[in-house]
């Protein structure tokens, strides 16, 4: 039902009241020289930036076979093919000595996962080069939200909510928090939510918090059933959602800020659960 999202009716309701009561009391007893009828006027505006911030409208949701929807509203930063050039370590591999590490994002081991496209832990994934494709390679779409943006994300596909993992930067409880609308935000404070379907597909979306989001919200938990375009968490003020998909089975179905296109300078706005991000490959 379109409305506010989960959280947001507190925020919204509690200015409303307070700039109520100050604007009464600044008209029948004191206004303080203009400055309590100042704060009630002043709490509406932040309800209604809380009103827009929190909104969260009825979608269309295409009935398209195969294809995977977006899983925010936003402008498409950059549409990019990638392979995995390392992952996570376990325990073991972490006391191998084996591991790359870095100050920002931390320890890797420099292999991918036998099954990359099982996104079983959160890998390390390069661009490709024309030229050298392969069937293991993912397409990444990645997604700026603006403060103006709707917040509420959605799921891309039908099926399962199959796994989710919360990171931060190394040594960090929180954070870091760059600017969500730069390439190094994909290491920003984030939750990584893999879905699968019933044809055991599975793609990865992972949600980045930016410089003003810092608090990401899930819904759902893990084996929940999702709907294409079922709401499934959201994240507050501006930030970042990146979708993986396999480049095997999927081509991007949408323009990015990078291909210098009149038409949409900023990359294509999408929306979550009605925009379609990947149209599958026909064999």
């Amino acid at each position: 039902m379109s409305g506010l999202a989960h959280g947001g009716h507190a925020p919204v309701i509690i200015p409303i009241l307070m700039g109520g009561s100050a604007l009464i009391i600044g008209a029948t007893i004191n206004s303080l020289y203009g400055l309590i009828p100042f704060f009630g006027i002043f709490c509406f505006m932040l309800s209604a930036f809380f009103a827009n911030f929190w909104r969260d409208p009825d979608r269309p949701i295409p009935r398209d076979e195969g294809v995977l929807v977006s899983p925010a509203d936003g402008h498409v930063m950059f549409v990019r093919r990638e392979r995995a050039t390392g992952r996570r370590p376990s325990k073991e591999e972490l006391e191998s000595g084996a591991c790359e590490s870095d100050d920002l994002t931390g320890d890797w081991y420099p292999e991918a996962l036998s099954s990359p496209l099982l996104f079983e832990t959160e890998q390390r994934f390069e661009p490709v080069a024309k030229g050298d494709e392969s069937e293991h390679d993912v397409f990444r779409v990645a997604i700026f939200m603006s403060p103006l943006d709707v917040h509420v994300n959605r799921a891309p596909l039908a099926g399962t909510l199959h796994r989710m993992e919360h990171r931060a930067g190394k040594g960090l409880r929180r954070g870091p928090f760059i600017p969500a609308y730069k390439k190094e935000s994909q290491y920003n404070e984030r939750v990584r939510t893999v879905f699968k379907n019933d044809s055991d597909l599975f793609v990865e979306v992972t949600q980045i918090s930016g410089a003003l989001a810092r608090t990401i919200i899930p819904w759902l938990q893990v084996d929940s059933e999702v709907r294409r375009g079922q709401r499934y968490g959201m994240i507050r003020l501006g930030s970042r959602v990146d979708l993986r998909a396999p480049a095997e089975r999927f081509l991007p179905n949408v323009c990015s800020a990078e291909e210098n296109n009149s038409a949409h300078p900023k990359g294509e706005f999408v929306q979550a659960g009605t925009s379609i991000l990947f149209t599958p490959v026909l064999k």
